[in-house]
């Protein structure tokens, strides 16, 4: 089975499993992931990325396969709504 195939078969919460051990090197459960099984989570989270979520978040992979990567001002754009980032100050 390649892993587009692995991909389209997957669940989130698979897809969860995958990027956690990408990201920390351990199984959600506290198992410690070799070297192999990580760079196989990591093909697998940005395939996911790329093919499923087709996420347009910075540093996530497109659907063109590339890594998302926006300049200062399309983030201050993003982020510009006040209503969208937390204010703690009228506490």
């Amino acid at each position: 089975m390649d892993i587009l195939q692995v991909v389209e078969n997957l669940t989130e919460d698979m897809y969860q499993r995958f990027k956690s051990a990408a990201e920390t090197g351990k199984w959600p459960e506290g198992t410690e992931v070799d070297q192999a099984q990580r760079d196989m989570a990591m093909q697998i989270v940005m395939a996911y990325q790329s093919r499923v979520l087709k996420s347009k978040e910075m540093l996530t992979v497109g659907e063109d396969g590339e890594i998302v990567n926006k300049s200062k001002r399309e983030l201050k754009a993003e982020f510009s709504d006040p209503n969208k980032i937390a204010r703690f100050s009228d506490l």
